[in-house]
């Protein structure tokens, strides 16, 4: 029976030892050391969305392919997610709630798996989930163009890009704080 608890123990050590190096994160330490939640640009003059992100072949669920840079006009929302990620899965009722608030000001949110899910498979989780926006898969060279921007190699990870095309907040991580950022930036740009 001693053995058994001290397996135990040591399992569950390893198992949150391990989850830490696995698991999707909620904040990203940066160069300086520091920890960030978000990197909303704070002044009027936004960059514009890399040309990596904005012109690549994003394919959705049903094999059609589209680009980001078709959706200028548009406040866009790009999040980056996986069904076994539980910060991502976490926020959606949230981002289902923008959706639904923000549709009729041209607002659109473009949810991209991160993994080789199949389509199948992704359709099937959206429904059980209610998600009402579009979904397509980010490849890894679309990946490694987030990660450039956040510094972010996990997951949830989202930009929010305006009509124009330029960047107007960046939200490496998940949680309620960074939500919150994402609600805030979406209702000021859906509203200029």
């Amino acid at each position: 029976m001693k053995r058994f608890f001290t397996n135990l123990v040591l399992f569950t050590a390893m198992s949150v030892a391990f989850s830490g190096l696995t698991a999707c994160t909620n904040t990203t330490t940066s160069q300086n050391g520091s920890t960030e939640t978000s990197k909303d640009t704070q002044n009027s003059n936004y960059p514009p969305a890399p040309s990596a992100i904005m012109q690549a072949d994003i394919k959705d669920l049903d094999g059609n392919t589209f680009k980001l840079e078709d959706k200028k006009g548009k406040v866009v929302l790009v999040d980056l997610w996986a069904t076994w990620c539980g910060p991502c899965v976490a926020a959606m009722p949230e981002l289902i709630e923008l959706q639904d608030k923000y549709k009729d000001k041209n607002f659109e949110i473009v949810g991209l798996v991160t993994d080789d899910e199949s389509p199948e498979s992704i359709k099937k989780f959206a429904q059980a989930k209610n998600l009402n926006y579009q979904l397509g898969y980010a490849d890894v060279k679309l990946m490694s163009e987030f990660i450039k921007i956040t510094r972010l190699q996990g997951i949830p990870q989202s930009i929010l890009i305006n009509r124009e095309g330029k960047m107007v907040g960046v939200f490496p991580g998940g949680g309620p704080r960074v939500m919150a950022q994402i609600q805030e930036t979406v209702e000021k740009t859906v509203n200029e």
